[in-house]
C-alpha cells in the first residue's frame, strides 16, 4: 500500500475495447496483438483474472468492514490492474461500477475519498465501446440516491457550510458519467422532481442538474422542454451547458431509431438531423453569437449573457464546469449532416440557380449549408491582418469541425455502424465540407499567434488527407513561396509547421499522387532554415524534416543508381494500380503542382532522389556548422547557452536520429565517414555534447558499424589524454572545462554516443570497455571528468541490460532489407500499418551482455566502492584530495547502479518495522506489487548471477548508509563536506528509486506516444498508423508493466536505516542545498514504499520541539508542508494529533521565516480537516446497497477460505478501529484546546488553534462545555480574525446541536434530511388558491411559508410550511448532551459581555477589503441569529446597548446596530408570541426616526438590514416592517434626490424579497412607476428601471399543471414560457402614446434635456438596457419591439447627447440577445420601414450601422425575403441625397454581400455597371448636374462595395471592374475620392498576397488599378 494514491491517466488505446462475457475473436486478437508485441511471454488472462479476484476480494472485505481508507488503497490497486489492459468480463465490470457508484453515494465520507471513487466509476465506463456494451446488457443504476446526496450540496444549509467544497460538481460529474444507465422510464419522474425546483433564481443550478441526469436516450420526452426553457433565458453558462448536451445528443442519435434495439430509445430524424427547423434556427443563431466576432463600428460584445450570469451568480450557484462550447457546436453541425434536401450547385452555378428562385443546399445537406453560411459570414475574420481575441475561437472551431467530421467519416466506414445509408456522409458532402472550410483555413494558416496557427494547421492536415486534390496544390504554392522568401521569418516558420502537418499527403502517392516528387525540392529549400540565429525557425525546420523522413527511405533511385527505365515501373504497378486516365479535379491547375499520370509521377520522384546524397551531406554539414557556432558551455548545469539553444539542440538531436535511421546503406556509410573524419580531426569545446548526440544517432541506426568505427580511435585518444594529465585538476563542483581537457571530453562524448546505444555490439569490445572504465575511474579527478565517466558507465550498463526497441524505421526490418524494396522504396513511402502487421525488434539482454555487465560491476564498480568504504574510516583527516576521491568514487558507483534499473526483480523482503498498528490494521490487507512479467533480466533468486548482483547492490546500500551516518556525525566539518553530502543524498536516491520505472518517466513516455499517435491518426476508428507509433505503444506498455514493480515496495532493515537515520536527517540539514535535495528524494521515496511516510513522521514532529535549531525546524516544516505528506498525516488517525500539535508547539521559535511557514502550513492543513474525516474512519451506519453489491461480487471470488479468514479478522478489528478513531479525535481536541487557553499562548497561535477546533467540530458528536466557553470568550477577543473564527464556530456549534436534536438517524443527519419540529408539508392541489391564501392573515391560514422554491414551471406536490401552533410553543426539546454547553454559553451573555461585544463591533473596519466597511458582516448577523434561535427570548440588555447606536451619526455604530437588529428579527423566527411582539414593538417604535436619519454613507446598511430581515421569510412574519414599507410615501418630484431614491430603494428591497408574493401589488406599483417616468432625477430613473425589471421577474410564472402539459405547450406553442407580459404591454402602449404627445411639447435648446419627453425616454431606455442585461431579458422583448420606432426617433435628437447615446446603445444591444425568429422579422421590418419612411438623414445614418449588426447576428434566422428587403433598402440608400448616408449604405452593402448575398453579386454588378454606362456627367452648370452626380456616385459606391466585400481575395469578376472605375478616377469629388479610397484599401488588404493576386489582372487592368490609386498620369 503506497502512502498516496496515484492520479496517473490511463494510457487509453481506443483499439482495445473491454470485452463482454463471450469475448469476440476480434477483440481477443486485438489484445493478443498488444501482448505479442512484447519480447517476453506475458501472463495469460486466467492468471490476471486471479489477480483481479484477489483485488475484488479485498475491496469486498474493506466494504463489509467499512474500512474506507483501506478500500481507497485497493481501489488504487484496481487502477494499476486496469493499466495493463486485460479484459474484464462484462458481468464483473457491471458489479464494479455498481460498487463504486454506491460507495460514492455514502453520506458523510471524506470528499477526497469520494472523488477517488467517482474517478473509478468514470474510468470503468470511459470507453464508448464499454458504454454500449453495458447499456445493451441491461445495466441500470438508480438516480434517486445520487440526487439525495447532490441536493444537500446544491442547496446547503447556510449555517453548516464551512470551507469551500466541490462535491456538487463531483456528483454532477458522476451523474453525467452514469446518465446513460439511468432507466429511461424514470425520465418523467426526473422531470417531475427537477422542474418544480427550476425557478428564475435557480436556473444556473437546476439546468446543469437536468443536463447531467437526463438519459441520452428517449430524448423526445424532454427536448421540447429544454429548448423552450433555453429560448427564454439569457445565460452564457446555460448556453455552454445546453450546447454540450445537444452536441452529445447529436452524436448519440446519428443513427436515429436504428441506433438502438428499442426504437423508442433513438431520436427520430426531423428537418435537420434530430432537430426541427425552429430548434435548428435557434442553435445556429446561438452558434454564430458564440464566435464573439466584433460587428459594427461600436465593436460591441456579441452577447449580454455574461453580464446576466454575473447577476444570477449572486444568487449563490456553485455549479462550475469548464466546457469547450466550440467542440459541441462542431458536433451539432457534423453529426446532423446528411443528404436531406435538394442539391445546389457550386459557385457560379449557384448564383444563377438562386437568382432564378430555385431552392437548394450545399451537397444536399441542410446542416452543411448552414455551416457554409456561418463560415462565409465569418470569412474575413480568419485573415491574419484581422487578428483579435476571436482568432483563437475561430481556428479552434475549424479544428473541431474537421476532427468531428473525420471521426464520423471513419465511424461510418465500420461494418458495425448502425447509421442508415440515407443518413450517412457522402463523398459529395465530404468534398463540399472541405471546400467550405478551405478558404478560412488557408487564411488562418499564417495567423499571428502560434496557438491559432497550430489549430489551423491541424484542420488543414485532415482536409488535405480527405481531399488532397483540392488542398495540396494551394498549400504547395504557398509553401514554395514561404520557403523561397527567407526574409519573412514568420511566413517561413508558418510554412514549415504547415508542411509538417501535411507530410503524409506529400510522401504517399496513395493519398495524393502528385506529392512525392515535391519531397526533395522542399527538403532542399528548408536546409537554410537550420540557423542558430533563428532558433524558432531551426526547430520548425527540424520538425519538418522529421515529419517527412520518418515516412521514407533516404536512398538514390535514379537511373544512374540502378539503371531502371524512366517509365513502366513494373514493381510499382504491381503494388498499386491507379487509373492513369483520371481527370484533373476542379480547381487543379496545370503547372508545377499539376498531377500527372502514375508513370510520370513515379519517374519524377525517382529522378528527384538523385539529390538525396547532396542533401544529406548538406544537412550534416549545416548541423556541424551550427554546432561550431554554439556558445561555450557553462552555468550551474553546464548547458550550452540558454533555453533557446538547448531547445534547438534537442530538436536537432531528434531530427538526426530519424534521418540516420532512414538512410540507405550507401548514404549511411557516406555520413558515417563524414562524421568520423570531422570527429577525429577536431575538438571543439562548445560542441562536445552535441557531437555525442550526432554519434549516438548513428549508433542507434547501425550500432555495430558505429562502435567498430569509433571505439579504437577514441579509446586510444582517451588513454593518451589521460596519460598527459587531462582531468587531473581536482574539484567537486560544476565548473567551466579546462581548455586542455577538451580533447578528452570530446572523445568521451563520442564514446557515450557509441556505447550508450551499442547493446550487443559492445560484447566484441569487452576488454577495451572494462579497461577504459577502470582507467577513467582512477584518472578523471575533475568534476566534469568523473561526471562524464559516470554517465558513460551508466549508459553502457543500461544499453547492456535493458529491454528496448531497436529499429524505429517506417517499415519492418524484413521489408527494409528486401532487394525489391531498396530498388523501389518510393512506392512504399508513407506506409501505414495495423498493429497486427508490425514486427517490433527488441533488444533483450543476452548472456554475454549480462556477463559483461557483471564483469563491469565486479572489476570496476565493486573495487571503487571498497575505496569509498575505506575513505570513510579516514573522514576525520580528509583534505581536498580525500574529499575529491570520495565524491568521484561514490559518483561512479551511483552512476553504475542507476544504469541497472531492471537487472534483478526484487524478491520477498523481511520487514522488521511495518509501521502498522496491529490493533486496527492487518498486514494481509496491505496491497503488494503485481508480480507480472516485465522484462527484468534476472528473476530466479537461486541463480548465482542474480545473487551476485543482489549482493553487490546491498553492499552499495550499506556503504551509502555508513557514509550518510559518518558525514552526519561530522557536524563541525559538514560545510567542507557539502559536496560529499550532496553526493550521498543522490546515492540514496539511486538506491531507492532507480528500480523499475518512475511515474514521471512513464508519464513522459505516455505523452510522447499520445502526441505521435494523434499526429497521424484521423479518428479513434482509424486503425492504421505509422510503424513508429505502434513501437511507441508497445514501449509504453512494456514500461507500464515495469512500473507495476515500482509500486507498493516493502522496506527492509537497510531501507529503514537509510530512510529514518539518513534521508530524514538530511532533510533537516542546516544547508539549504542539502535540505532541498533530500526533501525531494524523500517525497519520491514515500510514493513507492509502503508506509514510508509513517516511518519518518515522528522524527519530523520531534524536530519541531523545543531545543531545535531554526534551520532544522524549517526542514521539518517543508517536509510536513508537502501536500502529499500533509494529506497522509492528517488522514492517519495515528499522526493527525502529532501533526497539529507540533505546529501549535512551534511558537517558541521567534525567527520570522519559521513562523511564516507555520502560519502557511496551518492554513493549508484546514483543507484536509473536513467534518467527515472522523466519520470516515469510524463509520458505523448500515450500507444495504453496498452490501447488496458486495454479495454479488463474492461470486467472483474463488479462494473462499482465504477470503473468509481475512473477512473475519477484518470485521473483528472494525469496532476497535472505530473506538480508536473517536478516542483519538477527542484527545486531539482536548490537547488543542489546552494550548489555546494557555495564558502564555501568542494570539497568532490562539487563532491557529481556533481554526483547528472550528474544523474539528463534529456534526455527529456534542462539544464539551470548555470548548463552547472558549469560543464564546473569543467572540470578544481584541483580534478581529479570532473574533471572526469564533463567531463562525458558535454558528456551526449551535447548528450541530439543532440538527442532532432534529435528526432521527445518521442518514438524516448527513443528508440534511432532518425535519424541524415546527415544519410540516402540506399538499398544493390548487396553486392559485394556495398563493391567494398567503395574503390572508396568518391566524386564518394557521401556517407560515418562508420559501417558495417551486411553482415557476411546475409546482411540487407539497410545500414546506411552519404551523402557527408550533411556533407559539414555549419549549423545544434539544439533545441532553448539549444542554450543559448551551447553559454555559447563556450564562456568559451578560450586560458586560454585550457592551464589550458592541464596543468591538462599532470599531472602524481595518480589513484590506474596502467592501467590508460598506456592508453588514454576515458572520455578525448569523451570530445574533443563532443566539436568538437557541435561547428564544428577548435579550433586554442587548437592546439597551443597541439603542444609543441608532441615533449615533457614526456609520460604524449604525452598522453594528443594523447587524444586531437584523440578527434578532431573523432569529426570532420561532419565538413565542409575547417576546416576539415586544421585539417588534421596540424596533418599530424607533424605526421611523432611524430611517429619517439615514445618510448616503449609511443607507446601504439599512437596505441590507431590510434584505436580511425579509429575504426567504413569509412577509406575515415581518408584517409590521412590510406594512411600514408599503405605507411609505413615494415622491418623484421632491427637492432631494437622495430622499426619494432612499424610499425607492427600500421598496425595491421589498419587491425582491417578496418575489411572487408581490403580485397583488404589482399593478399598483407598475402603474405608479410608469406614470412617474418623467422624473428629472437620473438616480430615480435608474431605480425605476431596476424596479420594473424586478416586478416583471416576480410576476413571470408560466406555471403548468403537469410535465405532460408543459411538454405539449413546448411542442405546439411559440411562447411556452409566456414571456409576453400583458400587464406591461398596456403601460407600454400608454408610454408610446405619451411620447408622441410629449415630443410636440419638447422644450427648445438648451433646455431640451429637461423636457418630459427626454425624461420619459431616458427612463424607458434605461429599463430596456437593464432588462437586456438580465437573465430574464425575454420579458422585455415585446415592449422593446413596440417602442422601437420611438427609440429610432430618439437617436436623431442631437441636442441631448445622453438620450442619443442610450437610444443608439439600445439599437445595438438588440443584437446582443437572442430573439426568436418571429421577433427577428418584426425588428428587421421596423428598422427597414423606419429608414424608408424617415425624412431625416440622421435617422438613416443611425439605423444603417445598427441594421447591419442586427442582420449579421441573426443572419441564419432571417428569411430570404428579409434579406431581399435589406438589400433593396441599401440600394435605395445609395441614391440618397446625403453623401454620408450613401457612403454608409455602401459600407453596409459590402458587409451584406460578404456575409450572405454572394449569389447576387452578378446581378448587382450588372446593375451598377449599367447605371454607370447610362450616366453621363454633364457640365457643372447644368441643372441636372447634382442629380446626375449623385446617380453616378451611387453606381461607383456599389461597385466599390462589391470589391470591398472580398478584402483578401481577387474574384474573377473583379479585374474588369478596375477599368470601369479607372475611367472616373479624375471625376469630381466625391466620385474620385471614393475610388481612391477603394483602391487604397484594396492595396492594403492584398499586399501580402500581391505576388499571386496580380496574376489575375492583365496589363491594362493593372494600369487601371494604378490609375484608381493615383489618378491619370500627366503623360498619359
Amino acid at each position: 500500500m503506497s502512502d498516496y494514491d496515484e492520479d496517473l491517466s490511463d494510457f487509453e488505446d481506443d483499439s482495445l475495447p473491454s470485452t463482454p462475457d463471450q469475448t469476440s475473436d476480434r477483440q481477443t486478437a486485438m489484445f493478443a496483438t498488444l501482448l505479442d508485441s512484447l519480447p517476453y511471454a506475458c501472463e495469460p488472462a486466467e492468471v490476471m483474472r486471479s489477480h483481479l479476484e484477489d483485488i475484488i476480494s479485498r475491496l469486498v472485505i474493506c466494504a463489509e468492514a467499512k474500512d474506507w481508507f483501506c478500500l481507497m488503497h485497493w481501489e488504487g490497486m484496481l487502477g494499476r490492474w486496469l493499466m495493463l489492459k486485460y479484459p474484464i468480463q462484462i458481468s464483473t465490470r457491471k458489479q464494479l461500477v455498481q460498487l463504486f457508484y454506491e460507495l460514492s453515494l455514502l453520506p458523510g465520507i471524506e470528499p477526497r475519498i469520494t472523488r477517488s471513487w467517482v474517478n473509478m466509476v468514470s474510468r470503468l465506463t470511459s470507453n464508448k465501446g464499454i458504454q454500449r456494451q453495458l447499456y445493451a446488457d441491461g445495466f441500470r443504476l438508480s438516480w434517486v440516491p445520487l440526487w439525495r446526496v447532490l441536493k444537500k450540496e446544491l442547496f446547503p444549509k447556510e449555517r453548516l457550510t464551512g470551507n469551500p467544497r466541490n462535491m456538487n460538481n463531483i456528483y454532477l460529474y458522476l451523474a453525467e458519467k452514469c446518465s446513460r444507465y439511468f432507466d429511461a422510464s424514470d425520465i418523467e419522474d426526473m422531470l417531475s422532481t427537477f422542474l418544480p425546483m427550476l425557478t428564475s433564481q435557480t436556473t444556473l443550478t437546476m439546468m446543469p442538474v437536468l443536463t447531467s441526469f437526463l438519459p441520452p436516450t428517449h430524448c423526445h420526452h424532454y427536448l421540447p422542454i429544454m429548448f423552450g426553457t433555453w429560448e427564454s433565458l439569457n445565460s452564457f453558462v446555460l448556453d455552454d451547458r445546453l450546447f454540450e448536451f445537444m452536441g452529445v445528443l447529436s452524436e448519440g442519435h446519428v443513427a436515429g431509431k436504428a441506433g438502438y434495439s428499442d426504437s423508442e430509445a433513438g431520436a427520430e430524424w426531423k428537418d435537420v438531423g434530430i432537430w426541427t427547423e425552429h430548434q435548428w434556427a435557434m442553435l445556429m443563431s446561438k452558434a454564430l453569437s458564440s464566435m464573439h466576432v466584433p460587428a459594427g463600428k461600436l465593436k460591441m460584445t456579441s452577447t449580454t449573457s455574461i453580464q446576466a450570469d454575473a447577476l444570477a451568480l449572486r444568487q449563490g450557484s456553485k455549479v462550475k464546469k469548464s466546457i469547450s462550447r466550440l467542440n459541441f457546436i462542431a458536433k451539432i453541425f457534423v453529426w446532423s449532416m446528411a443528404v436531406d434536401g435538394p442539391v445546389r450547385g457550386e459557385s457560379a452555378a449557384s448564383s444563377s440557380s438562386e437568382a432564378s428562385g430555385q431552392v437548394g443546399y450545399r451537397a444536399g445537406s441542410k446542416a452543411l449549408d448552414s455551416l457554409d453560411k456561418l463560415i462565409t459570414s465569418l470569412e474575413s475574420f480568419f485573415h491574419p491582418s484581422n487578428h483579435g481575441h476571436w482568432s483563437m475561437i475561430l481556428t479552434n472551431f475549424l479544428t473541431r469541425l474537421t476532427l468531428e467530421f473525420s471521426e464520423r467519416w471513419y465511424d461510418e466506414q465500420q461494418r458495425s455502424c448502425k447509421t442508415p445509408a440515407a443518413q450517412r456522409l457522402t463523398p459529395d458532402i465530404r468534398r463540399s465540407f472541405v471546400l467550405t472550410l478551405r478558404t478560412p483555413a488557408l487564411l488562418s494558416m499564417f495567423s499571428k499567434d502560434p496557438t491559432s496557427m497550430s489549430m489551423a494547421h491541424s484542420a488543414v492536415r485532415i482536409m488535405a488527407i480527405f481531399e488532397p486534390n483540392l488542398m495540396m496544390p494551394q498549400l504547395l504554392e504557398r509553401a514554395y513561396g514561404g520557403l523561397e522568401v527567407v526574409n519573412e521569418t514568420h511566413r517561413t516558420t508558418a510554412v514549415l509547421k504547415l508542411l509538417s502537418n501535411v507530410s503524409r499527403p506529400l510522401v504517399s502517392e496513395k493519398i495524393w499522387r502528385g506529392g512525392p516528387k515535391h519531397v526533395l525540392p522542399l527538403l532542399e529549400l528548408c536546409i537554410p532554415g537550420i540557423d542558430l540565429n533563428d532558433p524558432n525557425k531551426t526547430v520548425c525546420t527540424a520538425s519538418f524534416i522529421v515529419s517527412i523522413v520518418q515516412h521514407i527511405m533516404i536512398g538514390d533511385l535514379s537511373m544512374h543508381q540502378f539503371g531502371v527505365a524512366l517509365s513502366g515501373d513494373a514493381p510499382g504497378e504491381e503494388i498499386m494500380v491507379v487509373d492513369s486516365n483520371e481527370q484533373l479535379p476542379d480547381g487543379a491547375e496545370s503547372g508545377p503542382f499539376a498531377v500527372l499520370s502514375v508513370e510520370e509521377e513515379r519517374t519524377l520522384t525517382r529522378e528527384s532522389t538523385a539529390a538525396f546524397a547532396d542533401w544529406v551531406v548538406s544537412l550534416f554539414r549545416r548541423v556541424i556548422s551550427l554546432y561550431e557556432n554554439l556558445p561555450e558551455e557553462g552555468g550551474k548545469k553546464n548547458t550550452t547557452g540558454g533555453k533557446q539553444e538547448e531547445t534547438v539542440l534537442k530538436a536537432i538531436k531528434g531530427m538526426l536520429v530519424i534521418v540516420c535511421l532512414h538512410l540507405s546503406d550507401h548514404l549511411y556509410d557516406l555520413v558515417l565517414n563524414l562524421v568520423y573524419d570531422y570527429a577525429t580531426t577536431n575538438a571543439k569545446s562548445n560542441a562536445i555534447r552535441p557531437l555525442g548526440h550526432l554519434v549516438a544517432s548513428l549508433a542507434r541506426a547501425r550500432p555495430q558499424k558505429t562502435v567498430d568505427k569509433f571505439i579504437p580511435i577514441c579509446s586510444l585518444q582517451v588513454r593518451e589524454e589521460l596519460a598527459h594529465g587531462a582531468s587531473s585538476t581536482r574539484n567537486t563542483s560544476t565548473h567551466t572545462s579546462v581548455p586542455s581537457d577538451t580533447t578528452l571530453h570530446w572523445n568521451l562524448s563520442i564514446l557515450r554516443g557509441c556505447l550508450g546505444n551499442g547493446g550487443a555490439a559492445l560484447v566484441k569490445h569487452q576488454e577495451d570497455i572494462v579497461g577504459l572504465l577502470s582507467l577513467l575511474v582512477e584518472k578523471t579527478k575533475s568534476e566534469r571528468g568523473y561526471s562524464s565517466t559516470g554517465t558513460l558507465v551508466s549508459r553502457v550498463l543500461q544499453s547492456l541490460t535493458s529491454v528496448y526497441p531497436i529499429n524505429d524505421r517506417f517499415v519492418n526490418a524484413d521489408d527494409w532489407q528486401r532487394e525489391d524494396f531498396v530498388h523501389s522504396h518510393n512506392l512504399h513511402w508513407g506506409r501505414v500499418y495495423e498493429a497486427k502487421d508490425v514486427k517490433i525488434e527488441w533488444h533483450v539482454p543476452s548472456s554475454e551482455e549480462i556477463s559483461l555487465a557483471l564483469e563491469i560491476i565486479t572489476r570496476v564498480v565493486e573495487p571503487t566502492l571498497e575505496k569509498v568504504d575505506a575513505l570513510l574510516g579516514t573522514r576525520g583527516t580528509w583534505d581536498s584530495i580525500g574529499r575529491n576521491d570520495f565524491c568521484r568514487y561514490l559518483h561512479f558507483c551511483r552512476a553504475a547502479w542507476s544504469g541497472l534499473p531492471t537487472i534483478c526483480r526484487e524478491g520477498h523482503k523481511e520487514v522488521p518495522d511495518p509501521c502498522a498498528d496491529p490493533d486496527v490494521e492487518m498486514e494481509n490487507m496491505t496491497p503488494e506489487a503485481l508480480h507480472i512479467a516485465a522484462g527484468f533480466v534476472l528473476t530466479a533468486q537461486e541463480d548465482p548471477t542474480y545473487q551476485a548482483f543482489t549482493r553487490y547492490r546491498l553492499r552499495y546500500g550499506d556503504v551509502v548508509h555508513r557514509a550518510a551516518t559518518a558525514l552526519l556525525q561530522s557536524h563541525g566539518e559538514s560545510e567542507d563536506h557539502l559536496d560529499a553530502i550532496v553526493g550521498v543524498v543522490r546515492a540514496i536516491d539511486t538506491y531507492f528509486l532507480d528500480y523499475g520505472m518512475t511515474r514521471g518517466d512513464l508519464t513522459a513516455l505516455q505523452k510522447n506516444y499520445d502526441q505521435a499517435r494523434e499526429t497521424n491518426r484521423l479518428s479513434p476508428r482509424y486503425k492504421e498508423n505509422v510503424r513508429l507509433v505502434w513501437i511507441k505503444r508497445a514501449h509504453v506498455y512494456h514500461n507500464a508493466r515495469v512500473y507495476m514493480h515500482s509500486l507498493y515496495r516493502r522496506r527492509s532493515e537497510l531501507d529503514d536505516k537509510l530512510l529514518r537515520d539518513a534521508l530524514a536527517e538530511l532533510c533537516l540539514s542546516p544547508y539549504l542545498r542539502v535540505r532541498r535535495l533530500a526533501q525531494s528524494v524523500l517525497q519520491n521515496v514515500c510514493w513507492y514504499y509502503v508506509r514510508a511516510t509513517r516511518l519518518i513522521l515522528p522524527s519530523m514532529f520531534k524536530a519541531l520541539g523545543k531545543g531545535n535549531e531554526p534551520d532544522r525546524m524549517k526542514g521539518a516544516l517543508y517536509v510536513l508542508g508537502n501536500k502529499q505528506t500533509m494529506a497522509y498525516a492528517l488522514s492517519d488517525v495515528l499522526h493527525r494529533h502529532g501533526f497539529l500539535q507540533s505546529l501549535l508547539e512551534s511558537q517558541y521559535e521567534e525567527k520570522p521565516s519559521v513562523q511564516k511557514l507555520v502560519s502557511d502550513y496551518s492554513q493549508d492543513s484546514l483543507a484536509y480537516l473536513s467534518e467527515e474525516l472522523v466519520r470516515t474512519g469510524a463509520y458505523t451506519d448500515e450500507t444495504p446497497n453496498v452490501q447488496q453489491v458486495t454479495n454479488a461480487l463474492k461470486s467472483e471470488i474463488t479462494s473462499v477460505a482465504t477470503y473468509e479468514k481475512l473477512r473475519e479478522e477484518s470485521l473483528q478489528l472494525a469496532p476497535r478501529r472505530v473506538k480508536r478513531t473517536v478516542q483519538a479525535h477527542a484527545e486531539l481536541v482536548n490537547s488543542i484546546l489546552e494550548v489555546a487557553v494557555r495564558p502564555t499562548t501568542h494570539w497568532r497561535y490562539v487563532l491557529m488553534a481556533a481554526r483547528f477546533l472550528n474544523e474539528l467540530m463534529r456534526r455527529d458528536a456534542p462539544v464539551s462545555v470548555d470548548l463552547a466557553k472558549f469560543f464564546v470568550n473569543q467572540t470578544i477577543s481584541p483580534q478581529p480574525t479570532i473574533r471572526s473564527i469564533a463567531l463562525k464556530a458558535i454558528t456551526k456549534l449551535t447548528a450541530h446541536i439543532k440538527v442532532r436534536s432534529y435528526a432521527k438517524s445518521d442518514q438524516e443527519l448527513w443528508l440534511c434530511e432532518w425535519k424541524s419540529p415546527w415544519a410540516r408539508h402540506i399538499p398544493v392541489s390548487n396553486p392559485s388558491e394556495f398563493l391567494e391564501s398567503l395574503h390572508h392573515p396568518v391566524e386564518q391560514t394557521k401556517f407560515y411559508v418562508d420559501k417558495i422554491i417551486t411553482g415557476f414551471l411546475l409546482w411540487a406536490p407539497s410545500i414546506k410550511v411552519y404551523t402557527i401552533e408550533d411556533a407559539n410553543a414555549t419549549h423545544i426539546e434539544l439533545e441532553d448532551q448539549s444542554k450543559s454547553a448551551l447553559s454555559s454559553m447563556k450564562s456568559m451573555l451578560t450586560s458586560a459581555y454585550w457592551s464589550q461585544l458592541l464596543s468591538l463591533w462599532t470599531q472602524e473596519t481595518t480589513s484590506s477589503r474596502s467592501s467590508d466597511s460598506d456592508t453588514l458582516r454576515r458572520e455578525h448577523c448569523r451570530y445574533i441569529v443563532v443566539l436568538s434561535k437557541s435561547f428564544r427570548e428577548l435579550p433586554e440588555a442587548l437592546l439597551d446597548a443597541v439603542e444609543p447606536l441608532l441615533s449615533d451619526t457614526d456609520k460604524f455604530k449604525q452598522r453594528a446596530a443594523a447587524e444586531i437588529l437584523s440578527g434578532l428579527i431573523r432569529g426570532a423566527k420561532h419565538w413565542p408570541r409575547a417576546p416576539l411582539d415586544s421585539l417588534w414593538s421596540w424596533i418599530m417604535s424607533r424605526f421611523d426616526r432611524t430611517f429619517s436619519q439615514v445618510r448616503p454613507d449609511t443607507a446601504q446598511f439599512w437596505e441590507q438590514f431590510l434584505a436580511i430581515c425579509l429575504q426567504n421569510r413569509d412577509p406575515r412574519r415581518n408584517q409590521p416592517l412590510v406594512n411600514w414599507i408599503l405605507a411609505l410615501h413615494i415622491d418623484f418630484q421632491g427637492d432631494s434626490a437622495f430622499t426619494m431614491t432612499k424610499t425607492l430603494s427600500v421598496l425595491s428591497v421589498l419587491i425582491d424579497a417578496l418575489g411572487i408574493r408581490f403580485a397583488p401589488h404589482a399593478e399598483k406599483y407598475t402603474k405608479l412607476l410608469f406614470e412617474n417616468a418623467h422624473t428629472g432625477y437620473a438616480e430615480l430613473r435608474i431605480s425605476i428601471g431596476n424596479m420594473l425589471l424586478s416586478i416583471s421577474r416576480n410576476t413571470w410564472s408560466p406555471t403548468y399543471p403537469s410535465v405532460g402539459s408543459l411538454l405539449e405547450a413546448c411542442r405546439n406553442t411559440e411562447d411556452p414560457l409566456r414571456t409576453a407580459n400583458e400587464d406591461f404591454s398596456r403601460h407600454i402602449v400608454q408610454i408610446q402614446q405619451d411620447l408622441a404627445r410629449l415630443k410636440n411639447e419638447r422644450l427648445p435648446p438648451p433646455r431640451s434635456s429637461q423636457s418630459d419627453y427626454d425624461n420619459v425616454s431616458m427612463t424607458v431606455l434605461l429599463w430596456c438596457w437593464i432588462s437586456f442585461h438580465a437573465p430574464e431579458a425575454c420579458l422585455s422583448y415585446r415592449g422593446v419591439v413596440t417602442l422601437l420606432p420611438d427609440f429610432i426617433k430618439m437617436s436623431e435628437l442631437n441636442d441631448n447627447t445622453e438620450l442619443q447615446r442610450y437610444s443608439s446603445g439600445v439599437l445595438y444591444v438588440l443584437s446582443a440577445v437572442y430573439f426568436p425568429p418571429t421577433y427577428v422579422e418584426s425588428i428587421l421590418n421596423i428598422l427597414i420601414d423606419s429608414v424608408k419612411k424617415s425624412q431625416s438623414w440622421r435617422i438613416t445614418l443611425n439605423i444603417l450601422p445598427a441594421l447591419v449588426v442586427f442582420f449579421f447576428r441573426n443572419l441564419l434566422s432571417i428569411s430570404p425575403d428579409g434579406v431581399s428587403k435589406v438589400t433593396d433598402l441599401l440600394l435605395n440608400c445609395l441614391m440618397d441625397e446625403n453623401i454620408e448616408v450613401r457612403e454608409t449604405a455602401s459600407t453596409t452593402l459590402s458587409s451584406l454581400v460578404r456575409c450572405s448575398e454572394r449569389q447576387r453579386i452578378d446581378p448587382l454588378k450588372k446593375r451598377f455597371v449599367t447605371l454607370e454606362r447610362k450616366t453621363q456627367l454633364p457640365a457643372r452648370s447644368h441643372p441636372e448636374y447634382a442629380i446626375t452626380l449623385r446617380k453616378l456616385h451611387s453606381a461607383i459606391l456599389g461597385l466599390c462595395a462589391l470589391i470591398e466585400s472580398f478584402p483578401y481575395s481577387v474574384e474573377p469578376w473583379m479585374p474588369p471592374l478596375t477599368e470601369v472605375l479607372a475611367r472616373h478616377s479624375t471625376d469630381p469629388p466625391p466620385i474620385s475620392t471614393t475610388i481612391r479610397k477603394c483602391a487604397s484599401d484594396f492595396k492594403k488588404t492584398h499586399q501580402d498576397t500581391w505576388h499571386t493576386d496580380q496574376l489575375a489582372f492583365d496589363e491594362d487592368q493593372l494600369q487601371s488599378l494604378s490609375s484608381m490609386l493615383v489618378g491619370t498620369s500627366y503623360y498619359a
